[in-house]
Order: structure tokens, then sequence, then C-alpha cells
């Protein structure tokens, strides 16, 4: 995003653009809320994402007799303090367990994280991931609340998007800082306009008390909980409103749930400058010489030499625009989610040297949620929609202007870009709800926190902080000595064992145990 706020998981990575390409369900509700627990699901063959979901193919079967994906709504009230009142249709997508059906446990609810990415095209996304977990569980996402087919928030058209995107993100003069903040102002507002409506109800808190909701309608005593990024904040704040029905949870690139939405882009800072350095480490180290530098340094040197030529002078992008300094910044982030992708950025960047910005804008486009055919997923106005609506803080840019030095200093190349991120909330509509989330779970069942050394969106001193937020025998650390966003998905032998031994043996990790 051009001024990022919470970024998300790994699922939801550049892999989804670079390797292939509104309310549902509103009525007056006539059932007392109490009977939304006993309504029948009517699970269908998923048809094809719509275009808030970011398009596509209907997801193809997974191997077995029971590899059909199945897609159904969820009625859930749209406002939680008037369970009565009005619904909202939650978009739900499943897998049947593959093991016998005396072996298995229950549903295992996944969200991928953002806030804004829609579960409901992740899952089988990524479905071969978590074969072995679906031997005891049926897999489970979701669209939260907000995302894709679920009450989508709506901002500005593609066009205004685009626009919106290349704006500059770090301004240099006062000239810059208006156009900026008259750009946020804008687009703010066309999500009062378009989305006034669901706007007050998609606060983590709400989709928490979703999560409850679904649990008893898939018919589960407990909930079975897998949160990456942003959804393992989601499942801190669901075992503080409800430990007693806690049952297996995994957290994996955790959110730090003590810092206010400040402290994170801070921390974020200096969580991509980390990652850049590891990247630039890893590209000189080969036994070719690297072609974006001679040196760490000087890889790191030519990158903030080249945002700032591209702040000058925009080069071609993906016809027919032009990549500027902020789309380039976005591509870089995007590129460090992921070990992966660092070949993606050695590319992205030799061409962009030489006056061709096609790869970055791609990595960029990944970010923002824009398809190959200019249509844009609603990613974007649903991160802001839930990131304002849960946090309290209220940037100026006086703010910004003075705590500029700190996040210099934690990112010379990423500082800026994320400090001015912090006046995203600014001029929302809906006043954020807590300065930072409660998730002290006292009771609950242990849940297994795993904290990734290298990662850039949710850097690793949040692992031990959450566990220790979830209170002790809750909270059990798990560190991955890795690369980027998440450690389940980097396929090491250590980390799965851990996560297959609890999710389907119920064996708790020995607490601060480290992989590899």
């Amino acid at each position: 995003m051009p001024r990022p706020f919470r970024f998300r998981a790994a699922a939801l990575s550049a892999c989804a653009l670079l390797l292939p390409a509104l309310l549902a369900g509103c009525a007056e509700g006539d059932d007392p809320a109490q009977d939304l627990t006993r309504q029948k699901l009517d699970w269908k063959a998923c048809p094809a994402p719509d275009e808030a979901q970011g398009g596509g193919a209907s997801p193809s079967p997974l191997p077995g007799a029971r590899g059909q994906w199945e897609c159904a709504t969820l009625k859930a009230p749209l406002d939680w303090d008037d369970p009565d009142g009005d619904t909202i249709g939650l978009a739900l997508i499943r897998v049947r367990s593959s093991g016998p059906e005396s072996e298995r446990i229950g549903s295992l609810i996944f969200n991928f994280g953002g806030p804004g990415g829609s579960g409901v095209t992740t899952l089988p996304a990524f479905g071969r991931d978590y074969a072995t977990l679906r031997t005891r569980y049926d897999l489970v996402s979701f669209d939260p609340r907000g995302v894709g087919r679920s009450a989508p928030v709506t901002c500005q058209d593609d066009q205004e998007l685009d626009t919106y995107f290349q704006q500059d993100g770090t301004p240099d003069d006062s000239a810059e800082r208006t156009e900026l903040l008259d750009s946020t102002k804008e687009f703010n507002a066309a999500c009062e306009d378009n989305s006034g409506r669901i706007l007050p109800h998609v606060r983590t808190t709400d989709a928490a008390r979703d999560l409850d909701l679904m649990r008893q309608v898939l018919g589960d005593d407990k909930l079975y909980y897998f949160g990456i990024s942003y959804g393992t904040e989601l499942g801190g704040v669901y075992a503080h409103l409800f430990p007693g029905t806690v049952g297996r949870a995994v957290f994996d690139a955790v959110v730090d749930p003590a810092l206010n939405s400040g402290q994170a882009s801070l921390g974020q800072a200096r969580g991509f400058q980390r990652a850049l350095d590891n990247y630039a480490e890893d590209c000189v180290s080969q036994v070719e010489d690297c072609p974006v530098g001679d040196s760490v340094q000087d890889v790191k040197n030519r990158i903030a030499e080249l945002l700032r030529d591209l702040d000058r002078r925009p080069v071609p992008g993906v016809f027919p625009r032009r990549l500027t300094e902020t789309m380039a910044t976005s591509g870089i982030v995007q590129a460090l989610y992921s070990k992966t992708f660092w070949a993606f950025l050695t590319d992205g960047l030799e061409q962009a040297y030489d006056g061709d910005g096609t790869i970055l804008m791609v990595l960029a486009d990944s970010m923002n949620g824009r398809s190959a055919n200019g249509e844009y997923s609603n990613l974007v106005p649903a991160n802001v929609s839930i990131n304002c609506a849960d946090a309290e803080p209220r940037y100026t840019p006086a703010d910004v202007e003075r705590l500029l030095p700190e996040f210099r200093k934690a990112s010379p190349l990423f500082g800026d870009f994320m400090a001015w991120g912090m006046i995203t909330c600014t001029d929302w509509a809906v006043p954020g709800a807590a300065d930072h989330p409660d998730v002290s779970a006292p009771g609950a069942a242990p849940i297994l926190v795993i904290g990734n050394t290298g990662d850039p969106a949710t850097p690793y001193e949040g692992t031990r902080s959450m566990a220790r937020a979830l209170g002790e025998g809750v909270g059990v650390e798990l560190t991955y000595n890795g690369q980027g966003h998440g450690a389940y998905n980097s396929d090491d032998r250590c980390v799965r064992d851990a996560v297959h031994g609890y999710l389907l043996d119920g064996k708790v990790p020995e607490p601060e145990a480290v992989c590899p």
C-alpha cells in the first residue's frame, strides 16, 4: 500500500499475481440472535471469486474422494450490540477431512491475515500445504466482515485507485504534503459515502464474535484455529472474549498486542530494514556477482538512489502507468515478504536501473490488490477500514514530522514511507476502539505462538509479547530462525512437526523451543 498500516500475511503475497494472474446477504433479521446458532449452512460448489475477492477461477479439487471445495453463507448480526437487528452474510469455504470420520477432530478455521484478505480465495490456493492437518480436520476459512463477499467495504473505483496508489507517500515539501493529505481525505470520504453502513461494525471484536458463531454453527464445542499475521490478533481477541471455548490454536507470524498503531509502524520499519539487510547479504554472498550491488552497503545505496531518481522522474511500468517512488517502495516491500521472492526483487531492481519498472510495479500491484486486468479487490479498503475501526490513535502531520527522525533511524530506506502511513486514519469516519488489543486469556487452553526471527511485517519481538499477554500457561512460544513472513509455510520440518503434534495429537511443545 502507498501508506502502509498493517501488512497482510505471506499467503497473500506476490505469487497471487506473479504466478498466474456488496453487501452479501444483507437483510432484515427475522430470527432472534440465539436462533443464529441453529442455522443450517447450505454448502454448494464454490463459484468463481468475484472482483472484491480478487477474481480468478473456481477452486480446483484437492486429492481424495472428499476433495471438493464447498462454499456457504453464514448469517451474522450486522451489529453485535443489536443482535436481533439486521444481518449480513459471511462467506465460508471448506473441504472435508480426508481421514476416517472416527479420527476427525472438528473444523480447523484459518484466518490468513491482512486484515482484508479473502480466506475464501486463499485457503484453496494453499490447500495442499495443509494436507497433513486435513487428515483430522475439515479445513475452513472465511471472508471476514468487510472483506470479499462478506459485506465488502468499497471506496474508490479502479481508475481512482490507480491514482491513489501512485500518490507520493513521502512528501518533501508543503505542496506534496497537502496533496498527500487531500488524497487520503478523498479516499476516506469515498469509503464513508459508499460503505458507511458497515464501517462501524468491522472491528476485530466483531470478527471474533463471528468466529464464535461460526464455531457453534459448524458443530464444534471448541474453536480449533490457525491464525497468520493479523489472524494472530484476531485469535488473541477471540481468546480474550471466549477463553473457555479455545481448543487447539496456532498463531504464526505474530502481531505484537502491546503496541499501538504508531509503535507497530515503527516496528515494521525496523523489520523491513532488517529484511532488506538480509536480502543484500544473501545477494552479495552468491558465487556470481550480485547484479544490484558489489557490497551490502552498495546494494542499499543503489536502491536509495533509485528511489530518489524515481521521485524526480518516474519510469515506464505496466502500460500506461509509470513507476513512481511510492510504487517502487511498495514493490520492494512486497518482495521482502518471502525469501522465495528475492529473485524477483533482484530482477525488478535490475530492470528499474535500466529504466523499466515493470517487475517492481507488478509486485506493487500485488501488494495493492490489483489484478492484471486493472481491477482491484477490496483488500486495501477492508484493511484500512478494519485497522481504523480498531486503532484509537489519530496522528497528525505534526506528529509525523516529530517522529520522522526516529523512523529514519529505524530504517533509512523505509522510515519516511512507514511514518507517513500513520495519517491513514486521521480523517476516518469511525472512532478507533482501543490503543491496542486486549488478548489476556486466563484459563484458556494452550496456544502455540510461533515467531520468525527474519519476519519483516510482524517482527519477531512480538512473539514473546503475545505469549506473555495471553497469560501464564496459555501462550507457548516457539522460535523459527528463518526469513520471510511466517514459519509454517517455510516448509521447515521442525516447525511443521511442532504444529502437527499440537493440532493433531494435542502435544504441547516445550516452552521457548527453537527451530531449527
